[in-house]
C-alpha cells in the first residue's frame, strides 16, 4: 500500500484521472492525502467532489479556501465571485449531501510525523497547538457557528495572534491560518496581499515556514494553496500546489519513497463563469 500526497485540484477532474494513471493508483489498497481546494475555477468540480466523497475510505482531503467558500456561497454569507466556477455544485440535486461531507472535512491531518494542511501553521504555533486549534475550528464549522465563522474568509486584514483572542476573533484567525496563509509580517501576523513567488516577498514580509521565530514542529508539513510559489521542498515542508487550474501541472508525492509524479494540466477547457 502507498499514499500519495496531491496538490490543489481545483476542479480539474480530469487532470487528476490522469495523474492516478500515472502514477499506477490502486483502488481499494493505494490511500490519497488532497490538500484542498478540490473546487473552483476548474470544469469539473462537482465531479471532483462526488469522486473524493464515494472513496473517502481511501481518500482523505482536509479543506482549503476555496472549498469554504463553496460552502460560504451556499449557506449565503458570500456571492459567487466572477471568476468562480461552482453553479454545477450548487444545483447538483445531491448538493445537500455534497456540501454535508464537505463541511465536516478536517483542516488539518496528523499522521506519522507527517502533517497535512491546505496553507500552513501560523509561526505561533507548535504542533499540538495547531491539532487542538483544528479540533476547535472544525467543530465551529460543523455547528451553528458556521456561517459567523466563514465570514472570517473575507477578512482584509486578520489579528495578530495570540492567547488572548477569544470567540469568532479566535476561530476567524485560526481558520485564515490553516487555509489562506503564505506570509508573516514581523510581528507575526498574517499578510493576505501577498500572492506573489517567493522572491518576490516583500520587505520586511517572511514565508510562514521560514518566519525567524517560528516555533519548531516535530512532523513534515504538507501544504498546497500557494500556487506562485509552486513546487517547493525544504527541511520539515513541502508545498505542492504547481498551479494545474492554470495550465501547470497536477503534483502527487509518494510518502514512503519521497517520489514526485506531475500530470500536465488536461482541464483547460472554457468554463462559463456564475457571474458574467
Amino acid at each position: 500500500m502507498s499514499t500519495y500526497v496531491i496538490g490543489d485540484i481545483h476542479g480539474c477532474f480530469q487532470t487528476l484521472q490522469n495523474l492516478l494513471e500515472r502514477i499506477g493508483f490502486i483502488a481499494g489498497q493505494d490511500r490519497l492525502w488532497l490538500v484542498g481546494d478540490l473546487v473552483n475555477r476548474g470544469p469539473r468540480s462537482l465531479e471532483v467532489l462526488r469522486w473524493v466523497r464515494e472513496r473517502e475510505d481511501q481518500v482523505l482531503a482536509v479543506l482549503g479556501n476555496h472549498d469554504l467558500h463553496l460552502l460560504a456561497c451556499a449557506f449565503e454569507v458570500a456571492s459567487p465571485k466572477e471568476k468562480d466556477s461552482l453553479k454545477a455544485v450548487l444545483q447538483a440535486d445531491d448538493k445537500e449531501e455534497l456540501l454535508e461531507w464537505l463541511r465536516r472535512r478536517p483542516l488539518i491531518h496528523h499522521e506519522s510525523e507527517r502533517l497535512l494542511v491546505h496553507a500552513g501553521l501560523l509561526p505561533q504555533w507548535g504542533l499540538e497547538q495547531a491539532l487542538a486549534l483544528g479540533r476547535e475550528v472544525e467543530d465551529a464549522l460543523q455547528g451553528p457557528q458556521l456561517t459567523t465563522v466563514l465570514q472570517s474568509l473575507y477578512w482584509k486584514t486578520v489579528p495578530v495572534w495570540g492567547e488572548t483572542l477569544t470567540g469568532t476573533t479566535r476561530l476567524g484567525c485560526a481558520l485564515n491560518g490553516f487555509t489562506r496563509l503564505r506570509t508573516c509580517n514581523s510581528d507575526g501576523s498574517m499578510r493576505v496581499d501577498f500572492t506573489g513567488p517567493l522572491w518576490e516577498t516583500p520587505p520586511g514580509c517572511f514565508p510562514w515556514f521560514s518566519f525567524p521565530a517560528r516555533k519548531p514542529c516535530s512532523s513534515t508539513v504538507y501544504f498546497g494553496h500557494w500556487a506562485a510559489l509552486g513546487f517547493y521542498q525544504a527541511p520539515g515542508v513541502m508545498a505542492l500546489d504547481t498551479n494545474c487550474v492554470r495550465g501547470g501541472e497536477l503534483t502527487a508525492v509518494r510518502l514512503e519513497d519521497g517520489t514526485l509524479f506531475q500530470e500536465p494540466s488536461a482541464d483547460l477547457s472554457p468554463v462559463t463563469p456564475d457571474r458574467e
